[in-house]
């Protein structure tokens, strides 16, 4: 793939690290790309970062036929950028591709296009340790017309954002609401896959839980409002008697990439993993016999969030004394320094920038 480049004549002021925050800022380009019958994908050209043209009656507008992903590139303690698992995020697009009814881009071209934007804007790469240039990579339907099929034509853009904590309580645990009326997702919907819609679904009860004083919301299941499968936008784990339970991906949950790398290094770590349903009941009753250890969430941006309390109903459960677990401590301190070049990377995870 050819990749046309035009840089900017006026370079965007860097923004301090102390406020960086989380997807406040841009870099100075972006890389775009369309597609149209008898065409295919073509004109691949990274620009100065600008707004899109788009008609007001585009199927994305309309329809929310888009998809995205999220991933991070992280300069190494060595000073070298290196992107973490970008294979495995290309391929999750990709196959979300098809499920949003959207032409999917190459794996191969979506990881070109990855490396040549972080080529192009590597200087955005923030230096202290624990942020990121966080990648976004956008799909979207871009085929002006007012009815419900697919869309002809689409662009795919990909823009980048330095960032710190997702969070700001930062590696704190976080209180989070188990919700009992809304639901994110359901099984044969869209929740297995990276949709916008998903995150539009979760904003009411997010705000509510927040002017309740959590930080997220727990999500149960669409039929039985029973077991656990989200927690906020990220995969979850609970350790229970030194057993280590994540919600099985059957098509409601989306299959993370920082969930599969946790997974890989719990087991070489000899802890049991198990992917199975877990009730909300079945939380409780470990609670209150002594046998929950520890429950965190996991995802790209935050890595791992420690769950210090979860509010159900009229009951506040208290996780660990509110204080981070020992085995999220650990996976936080092994993947970030992974990520960070200060562990070697036995796994083939990183991907280095040229």
């Amino acid at each position: 793939m050819d990749i046309s480049i035009r840089r900017t004549t006026q370079k965007k002021p860097r923004p301090p690290a102390s406020d960086l925050g989380w997807g406040q800022y841009f870099t100075d380009h972006m890389f775009l790309m369309d597609y149209e019958p008898g065409r295919g994908w073509h004109n691949p050209r990274i620009e100065p970062y600008g707004p899109l043209t788009i008609d007001p009656a585009a199927a994305v507008l309309h329809y929310a036929q888009e998809l995205f992903d999220g991933f991070k590139a992280i300069r190494g303690e060595d000073d070298k950028v290196r992107l973490f698992r970008p294979d495995r995020h290309c391929a999750r697009l990709a196959e979300g591709s098809v499920r949003m009814c959207i032409p999917p881009v190459p794996t191969d071209a979506m990881l070109q296009a990855v490396l040549e934007f972080v080529r192009v804007d590597q200087d955005w790469v923030p230096s202290q340790r624990n942020a990121a240039l966080y990648l976004r990579p956008t799909l979207i339907g871009t085929e002006p017309f007012l009815g419900v099929r697919p869309s002809r034509t689409y662009t795919f853009f990909i823009i980048g954002s330095p960032v710190g904590a997702y969070y700001a309580e930062g590696f704190n645990p976080v209180s989070i609401w188990v919700e009992q009326e809304c639901v994110r997702a359901a099984r044969g919907g869209l929740g297995a896959v990276k949709a916008g819609a998903n995150y539009a679904a979760s904003l009411y009860a997010a705000e509510r839980a927040k002017k309740h004083g959590y930080s997220q919301v727990l999500w149960l299941d669409a039929a039985e409002h029973k077991y656990l499968e989200e927690v906020g936008t990220m995969n979850l784990f609970v350790g229970i008697d030194g057993t280590f339970i994540t919600p099985p991906l059957e098509g409601s949950i989306l299959e993370g990439v920082t969930r599969n790398s946790i997974i890989t290094l719990l087991r070489d770590w000899n802890y049991e993993v198990v992917e199975r349903r877990l009730s909300i009941d079945e939380i409780q009753e470990a609670h209150t016999q002594g046998r929950l250890n520890e429950i965190f969430g996991c995802g790209t941006g935050a890595v791992i969030s420690p769950v210090g309390e979860l509010g159900h109903k009229d009951k506040r459960l208290s996780i660990n004394d509110r204080k981070p677990g020992p085995v999220s401590q650990r996976v936080f301190e092994e993947l970030t320094g992974i990520q960070q070049a200060r562990i070697p990377d036995t796994r083939g995870w990183l991907v280095p920038i040229d």
